[in-house]
């Protein structure tokens, strides 16, 4: 079976813009750019089911995720039923759990002592197994967005989308991240949609890239 993603979106945002797009991600990296207010997040979030579009359609291979058009009955799958992993700009990690434990969050399904193997192989992968025991106010920025990648592959997602993980980091960390993800993409064989505001970033990462300005790809 294919696991291209595929998106046919339109959303409404307000009198003066709507984001109206088509795109096909297939496995790799998709590196989507635009200025700030462009609609990239938008996209992002209408992919992962946390913002419905007015109508469109968005699917993984076979798999329906979401379906609205006129005189058509609709599909949404729910947000915890998208086999995806999705990395917010705010890494959105649990400021009183540690490490492992935020990792652990996301394998709720699996025997405690499963969930624990599963998260301190996955902090190894990572390259941040020391920091199991510790809470995010202790962690570097970099340190942060290994974990938020750490707990957003636990779900052996069949997507991945980050949303400018990357933005706060120093050229150095961000370089490092880059390789990760790049021998992440490698490993793992699925679309990983990425947004980001930087050229060289997109350049050193992106098997393809797709630009946005006011809610349309250009």
């Amino acid at each position: 079976m294919s696991r291209q993603l595929t998106a046919t979106l339109t959303l409404r945002r307000n009198a003066e813009f709507a984001v109206d797009v088509t795109l096909a991600c297939p496995p790799g990296i998709t590196c989507l750019m635009g200025p700030s207010g462009s609609g990239k997040t938008t996209i992002l979030s209408a992919i992962a089911g946390l913002l419905p579009a007015d109508r469109g359609r968005v699917a993984l291979g076979d798999s329906v995720w979401f379906e609205r058009t006129a005189g058509k009955a609709s599909v949404d799958v729910p947000v915890h039923r998208r086999r995806l992993a999705y990395v917010f700009q705010s890494l959105a990690l649990f400021p009183h759990m540690t490490a492992r434990a935020n990792v652990e969050y996301a394998l709720v399904d699996d025997p405690p002592d499963e969930r624990r193997r599963r998260a301190m192989s996955l902090l190894r992968r990572v390259g941040v197994e020391h920091l199991a025991e510790r809470k995010p106010r202790t962690f570097s920025g970099g340190e942060a967005q290994r974990v938020a990648i750490a707990r957003a592959l636990a779900r052996a997602p069949e997507l991945v989308l980050l949303d400018e993980p990357f933005s706060a980091l120093d050229r150095d960390l961000r370089a490092q991240l880059c390789e990760l993800v790049r021998e992440l993409a490698t490993e793992l064989a699925v679309p990983i949609l990425h947004v980001t505001h930087s050229h060289a970033e997109a350049e050193s990462l992106a098997d393809r890239i797709l630009t946005i300005e006011r809610g349309r790809l250009v």
